[in-house]
């Protein structure tokens, strides 16, 4: 008996039954997940906006110990980031900004457990249901087969479409239930993954609050440019006056006298 053959006996033997079986396993382990996975999401909820002014609001301050008290009593992954950032607020905004991208990859690790999963069995439970139904046709197959050997006859009476349907049923139902399982799956996959990258992108929004104000009080003040001053004429006094229009009038009387000679 070569290779194919004895494949073929050990999948007529175990029929779609077992892939089924399988297939509804997977389903309550993917269940599972996507019960666990919103349940972590909704519990670390926070008002992102009151954080943020409380947060200016505490640093404008330079109350830094109630800002980080405030952030470590609230649940939220983007709340998490900035408290490490604050924990080295007085090495500069450069560690700061390490600490902060640090903690990002912890939370984001976080967020993204078992998704995988998730995605993985959505993109493959459509494959094992259609195993399923590979099995359950060669069956059916195989029905056909035995009959036709035992003569037209034979197979007329014996051969009852009922036994070819079930079979056909059967392929059709792990086909069935593999695309219940993968629909799901990558629903909540897709959902999940926007709810990361929201939260990535406020972890980053608030993390800047905390930068652009330690930058602005890193940063030097600038002096202001000093204006030039503007020469002004020198008032010239009343004697002043008088002195400069008798010499002009002393040239005036000294200039025809002078054409003459």
């Amino acid at each position: 008996m070569n290779i194919v053959s004895k494949s073929k006996a050990v999948l007529l033997a175990m029929g779609a039954s077992p892939v089924m079986y399988l297939m509804i396993g997977l389903s309550v382990l993917s269940l599972a997940i996507i019960l666990e996975r919103a349940y972590f999401f909704y519990s670390i909820r926070d008002d992102l906006e009151r954080l943020a002014g409380q947060l200016r609001s505490f640093l404008r301050s330079h109350d830094y110990a109630e800002a980080r008290k405030m952030l470590e009593a609230s649940p939220s992954a983007e709340a998490a980031v900035v408290v490490a950032g604050l924990a080295e607020v007085d090495r500069g905004p450069h560690a700061a900004e390490e600490a902060m991208a640090g903690a990002t990859a912890l939370q984001r690790m976080k967020l993204e457990r078992r998704l995988a999963y998730l995605g993985t069995l959505g993109n493959n439970a459509p494959f094992i249901g259609l195993f399923g139904t590979v099995i359950g046709i060669m069956q059916a197959f195989e029905r056909v087969g035995e009959a036709g050997k035992a003569g037209a006859q034979v197979a007329s009476n014996s051969l009852a479409p009922t036994e070819v349907m079930n079979a056909i049923s059967e392929a059709l139902v792990a086909t069935a239930i593999g695309l219940g399982v993968a629909i799901p799956a990558v629903v909540a996959f897709n959902y999940f993954g926007r709810l990361i990258k929201a939260t990535v992108t406020n972890t980053d929004a608030l993390s800047r609050v905390l930068l652009a104000h330690m930058k602005a009080e890193d940063a030097p003040l600038e002096a202001p440019t000093p204006r030039r001053a503007t020469p002004t004429k020198k008032r010239e006094s009343q004697p002043e006056k008088a002195d400069k229009a008798d010499k002009a009038e002393k040239s005036d009387k000294a200039a025809p006298s002078d054409e003459e000679s």
